[in-house]
């Protein structure tokens, strides 16, 4: 073979290998063929090869070879990462790549309300089927803090109640290093027990520094609190919802947890408290009331006497009645 004829031959195979290469990297840049957004999910330990192919079966690329070869030719090095991601319309191989490498998965939120039990957040959390792991032990009352919580698809739940305590914990730091002078609580554990009781005696905002003022009222002048939601945390430990009215007989019947029995907090919280509850607790709506009552309208009657809550009672009786 002469030596001109070596070189167009080599000229011929470079030219091929360039038109070649760059018609992969057009078809690995394009455009794909996803006419709406949608979502994917690589599972933990897929080849390339079995990636390239689900992405090609769902029509989300045009060819699990130019996946491939993009991969291993135009693109950064680097895994792919498992994980649920949301993929946008006409998304091209390259840009399907880095995504997957990024890591940036698709988040889910799960929303704890404030004055759950641990007990009902363990549940909550049991029930979302994209959370992974399982769920043994009840965490302790009042060590998780309710809010909104984002996460990935097959993150455990494990780690998702380890955040809620970290957020307690350190909410609870920074509120006690600011409280006031003079309250009638010694530790924040006593504050986020009392927080407990508030969130339980009240679903309006506005009410929570007033009640919370007339338990630490309360407290200071040594009266009993008379709350019947720790009566009924001592009868259903959080695990269920009483389903009638409280008795006499469950007003007398003592338990840790019975405010009308024993001359102090209970032992732990009967909830977990919201931001907003505990912050009612830590800054009370200065009164002199010390009893309320429900007003038959979604709200509460305070009274500074035992006369005047007697009337509030009785109103409250004959709304019940009418209704």
């Amino acid at each position: 073979m002469s030596r001109s004829s070596f070189y167009l031959i080599c000229f011929i195979v470079m030219t091929f290998l360039l038109v070649l290469g760059y018609g992969a990297y057009y078809l690995f840049t394009k455009q794909g063929p996803m006419l709406s957004d949608t979502t994917i999910i690589l599972e933990r330990g897929s080849s390339g090869y079995a990636i390239s192919r689900k992405l090609e079966e769902s029509g989300i690329i045009h060819s699990a070879l130019v996946f491939r070869l993009g991969l291993k030719f135009f693109s950064e090095r680097g895994l792919l990462k498992a994980g649920e991601y949301k993929v946008q319309k006409y998304a091209s191989s390259k840009a399907l790549i880095n995504l997957f490498q990024s890591g940036k998965t698709l988040l889910h939120s799960i929303t704890v309300a404030e004055g759950l039990t641990s007990y009902e957040v363990m549940n909550l959390l049991k029930n979302n089927e994209k959370l992974s792991g399982s769920l043994s032990v009840v965490p302790e009352e009042g060590s998780l803090l309710p809010e909104t919580y984002y996460f990935s698809r097959g993150q455990s739940r494990i780690s998702l109640i380890d955040r809620m305590q970290k957020s307690m914990k350190k909410l609870k730091y920074r509120v006690w290093r600011k409280r006031p002078h003079g309250l009638p609580l010694h530790s924040i554990d006593e504050v986020i027990i009392l927080a407990s009781i508030v969130e339980k005696e009240t679903g309006k905002a506005d009410e929570r520094a007033r009640v919370a003022g007339v338990f630490i009222n309360r407290l200071r002048l040594k009266m009993r609190l008379q709350s019947d939601p720790t009566v009924i945390y001592g009868i259903t430990h959080g695990r269920s919802r009483l389903g009638r009215s409280l008795s006499r007989a469950d007003l007398r019947h003592s338990t840790p947890f019975n405010t009308y029995r024993i001359d102090r907090l209970p032992p732990h919280p009967i909830a977990n408290p919201g931001f907003k509850s505990i912050m009612a607790v830590i800054n009370p709506e200065k009164s002199k009331d010390l009893y309320f009552v429900a007003d038959g309208m979604g709200g509460h009657a305070f009274a500074r006497t035992l006369k005047a809550h007697r009337r509030n009672v009785a109103n409250w009786k004959k709304l019940k009645d009418q209704k």
